[in-house]
């Protein structure tokens, strides 16, 4: 290893103790609210009406006179905003398109209050398509909690988009966004959005909800079943023996503590299994009797479990009792202490459904920030933690999130992408959305590793999760985290890959042989700012690992923080469109130069990132 410059220790100390100081800024109020339902179904109408009861702590310092309740089931509605978007969109989803406005009314959605009551006196109600508007007889007061009672009736879908009724696989019931849902109230306000088609954000709170069905159908639910005994149909009893009422329908009762949303699915085919998780979840696994898909379920218990103890060991202990995998919805669909997916896939396929939609507790369900305002810190950290459990159940020689970058960079050059920071309902293609929460948040997170080391990243994440979880966390959130962590400060790279369209683009301009030694000089090409990785190669094969910090950093990543050992230079001023510096090694006696070796950043130009010497050259000067 060359050595070209060494930094103070004085600076190394101070990054340290920077790195322990304080906490996240996670610590901000949030309110909460207390379910208590009683729903009954009738399969034959598939129409629904329940009663709920809700406990709302106001724990802003505002007061509030009006609260908000989405009605989710009234997106599946001709003329509903979900209808219109789908059928004017630039891209429409192919899985919506114009069903929704082909629907029958047997086959549409609906989800109505008849009645909200506050402490026995009457509010007034105001519906808005997918939003209820309340408008309350006493205002809330900061610090106060309240308890509104309502009655509701609902119709439920045919399977269009998630949630409904005898979908594809014919699973009877995915019964997901199915209850008027109290809207989240933040230091923002009310997130009252209509639904057109994205996801969800809601309160934390518990949650004891029954359910009367037909004794025929096998529920599986977010929760703890609390009656198993009366129950059956594969819940572990215990030692309790199995009673079976004498009525035709069962009322299957499930408690969920700190979540923010429940759904449950319903089917009369369903094959029940369970995988306890030594120091861990109870999972349960529910699948239509389909002999040639049997099989594959039957492996999935197995690489669930060590999917499980990889996220506990790398991303944050599982909080829940229990995890459900089920058959049902439109593809795959997270909701908390479950999942719905289709069940019809190969092994390869149903694992990796059930890795993304799994690690979805851990972003969706655990950190649950808002999928509104910032769509890619569920979907990005998700794809990012799930493409490191994936590569550790199917080992591949490539980068685990090279496809992330594939994915930005095709969008980036299509002249179709958007800030991350536009709101997930307001993105003009459908592709935009995808791309930016998936591909583009996957790669935000990787690409971390190439600014504050690869070992900090990890690191990070794992306090990220330990001081934000059950807290909401937006982006400043994770921000200050990894500031603390790194001892660097990160402002420039969440202000400006979150909030505009700049491309990076960092080149070799020039390689020039000097006495003693050799002179390199490197070009900022795009609008996009980055610290540079240079490994240069000698022609004895030795390599030598560089690293530039950025001026804004004000600092650098410490030894130990990367995989590899490099040599640090003095920061490049942002300001500054070139970086030269030298290395005391003649230019006859190297090979190449490449920027980003390990290709952690989203570079739009990597022709310009590596120079292989000619022999015999006395320099290079790139046109």
């Amino acid at each position: 290893m060359m050595k070209m410059s060494i930094r103070g220790a004085v600076l190394f100390a101070v990054t340290v103790l920077n790195a322990g100081w304080g906490s996240a800024q996670c610590d901000r109020w949030q309110q909460r609210v207390d379910y208590t339902m009683d729903v009954s179904l009738d399969t034959l109408t598939h129409a629904y009406h329940g009663t709920s009861r809700l406990v709302y702590a106001n724990n802003s310092p505002d007061t509030l006179g009006v609260v908000f309740f989405h009605l989710y089931f009234n997106a599946f509605r001709p003329g509903s905003e979900m209808d219109v978007r789908s059928r004017t969109i630039q891209d429409p989803d192919g899985r919506i398109g114009a069903r929704i406005a082909e629907l029958t009314p047997e086959q549409q959605g609906r989800l109505e209050v008849g009645s909200l009551t506050q402490h026995g006196r009457t509010a007034v109600l105001e519906q808005l398509g997918t939003v209820l508007k309340v408008t309350l007889p006493k205002p809330i007061l900061p610090g106060k909690s309240t308890t509104m009672e309502l009655s509701f009736q609902g119709q439920v879908p045919v399977q269009i988009r998630r949630s409904g009724r005898d979908n594809a696989e014919q699973v009877a019931y995915s019964m997901s966004q199915w209850y008027p849902k109290l809207a989240e109230y933040d230091e923002r306000g009310w997130h009252a959005y209509p639904y057109v088609g994205r996801e969800f954000f809601g309160v934390w709170g518990d949650f004891d909800v029954t359910i009367h069905l037909d004794s025929a159908f096998t529920i599986a639910a977010t929760g703890e079943l609390q009656n198993p005994h009366e129950i059956g149909h594969g819940y572990p009893t215990g030692k309790k023996v199995l009673k079976r009422p004498a009525s035709p329908t069962l009322d299957w009762h499930f408690v969920a503590k700190d979540v923010h949303d429940f759904a449950w699915a319903a089917d009369r085919d369903y094959s029940h299994t369970t995988h306890r998780i030594t120091d861990g979840p109870l999972l349960h696994f529910f699948y239509k009797n389909d002999p040639e898909y049997e099989e594959v379920w039957k492996e999935l218990p197995a690489y669930m479990e060590r999917s499980f103890a990889y996220m506990n060991a790398h991303f944050g202990t599982y909080p829940w009792p229990q995890y459900s995998f089920v058959q049902g919805g439109d593809g795959g669909m997270e909701y908390p202490m479950m999942t719905l997916i289709t069940g019809k896939r190969r092994l390869g396929s149903l694992v990796g459904v059930s890795v993304h939609e799994s690690v979805h507790s851990w972003y969706y369900g655990v950190l649950a920030s808002n999928e509104g305002r910032y769509p890619w810190m569920d979907e990005g950290f998700t794809e990012y933690a799930g493409s490191e459990v994936m590569q550790e159940l199917f080992p591949r020689p490539d980068a685990p999130h090279a496809s992330a970058f594939v994915g930005y960079e095709a969008m980036v050059q299509s002249g179709k992408y958007e800030p991350p920071s536009i709101h997930a309902d307001h993105f003009i293609t459908n592709r935009a959305y995808g791309t930016t929460a998936y591909s583009f948040g996957e790669l935000f997170v990787d690409q971390l590793g190439a600014v504050v080391g690869e070992r900090t990243l990890k690191s990070g994440l794992l306090r990220y999760f330990d001081v934000c979880k059950f807290k909401h966390p937006a982006p400043i959130d994770f921000e200050r985290v990894m500031e603390k962590e790194s001892g660097l400060e990160l402002d420039w790279y969440f202000d400006e890959w979150i909030n505009t369209t700049r491309t990076l683009d960092i080149g070799i301009r020039s390689v020039l042989g000097v006495e003693g030694g050799t002179r390199i000089e490197l070009e900022r090409i795009g609008e996009q700012l980055m610290p540079v990785d240079l490994r240069i190669e000698l022609k004895d094969g030795r390599l030598s690992d560089i690293h530039i910090p950025l001026s804004l950093q004000r600092g650098t990543k410490a030894p130990g923080s990367e995989t590899f050992e490099f040599t640090e230079l003095e920061p490049w001023q942002w300001t500054d469109p070139t970086y030269t510096f030298e290395v005391p090694v003649p230019l006859r006696d190297l090979r190449s130069f490449v920027i980003d070796p390990l290709q952690r950043t989203a570079d739009m130009d990597r022709t310009n990132n590596v120079l292989v010497v000619p022999d015999g050259t006395d320099g290079f000067l790139r046109p």
